[in-house]
């Protein structure tokens, strides 16, 4: 990746680091900018942007819903990446992770989308469903367009699995901190501790926690442990609600709960 790129990154992990998700293009693609300058404001260290696509697996009701409600109202990946490519012009120091699923990107060709995801400022890729030995067409067109590719590890992801997880990752190490689905349980902090401190055995990437981490006490009490913290479902029911009630203030509610969980990691240390 470029140099401005990999400094982004390590600069948001330089302390203990918010990652926010959010659906691009919920409830409406008028939305998502308004709503990820918001995340900006509000203190997030990392950006995830969600590709929507019309079976999200590994998610829960409220990413499925957002998905569903950008897809009808007309999102695209090309939409995903005009968005980004304004939020870089606006945030030129803010990392950008785009994560979603691998149809979406094989139909629109791994090379297509690794050079118009770099032109538009993205800092790397996570892709939920792609096992590494899977990723033989993506993995080397992002390297060639300087994009990190993010891997998550999982509960069950042993030590013999590892080295297979972390090869060719870059950016930073997402670990699932829960089995199942997004926005459902949440780990107790003594496995985080435990799980992170394995992790860092085997790689120098920082590690984020994700799935499960709603509350800023949640937030907190992983962040005393790792080098990030993610969440998603949370911020996505803030909005879903916001947009139920009509409401002409989502991002600005956005900015509220994202700056309470940024206060709670920032506390923690």
């Amino acid at each position: 990746m470029s140099d401005r790129a990999a400094g982004r990154l390590r600069s948001a992990f330089s302390r203990p680091a918010l990652v926010a998700f959010v659906t691009a293009g919920d409830p409406h693609p008028s939305h998502t900018s308004a709503i990820l300058d918001a995340l900006v404001d509000g203190g997030a260290d990392v950006i995830e942007l969600g590709m929507p696509f019309s079976d999200p697996m590994a998610d829960g009701p409220a990413i499925q819903a957002a998905s569903l409600r950008a897809l009808k109202a007309g999102t695209t990946l090309a939409t995903v990446l005009q968005l980004a490519a304004g939020f870089r012009a606006r945030h030129p120091e803010t990392p950008l992770i785009l994560m979603g699923y691998a149809n979406p990107i094989l139909a629109y060709g791994p090379d297509r989308f690794a050079e118009d995801a770099a032109a538009a400022g993205v800092d790397g890729v996570l892709v939920v469903d792609l096992p590494p030995e899977e990723a033989a067409d993506l993995a080397p067109a992002l390297t060639a367009h300087g994009l990190d590719l993010i891997r998550l590890a999982t509960p069950t992801t042993d030590d013999a699995r590892l080295p297979a997880v972390l090869d060719g990752a870059g950016g930073f190490l997402y670990y699932v901190s829960v089995a199942g689905i997004t926005g459902a349980n949440s780990a107790e902090a003594e496995s985080i501790a435990r799980a992170v401190q394995r992790l860092k055995r085997h790689t120098s990437l920082p590690v984020a926690v994700g799935f499960g981490i709603r509350t800023p006490a949640q937030a907190a009490a992983a962040a005393s442990h790792a080098d990030g913290v993610v969440v998603g479902s949370a911020i996505v029911d803030t909005i879903a609600a916001a947009h139920a009630e009509g409401a002409n203030d989502i991002a600005g509610r956005v900015r509220a709960q994202v700056a309470e969980l940024k206060a709670a990691i920032v506390g923690a240390r």
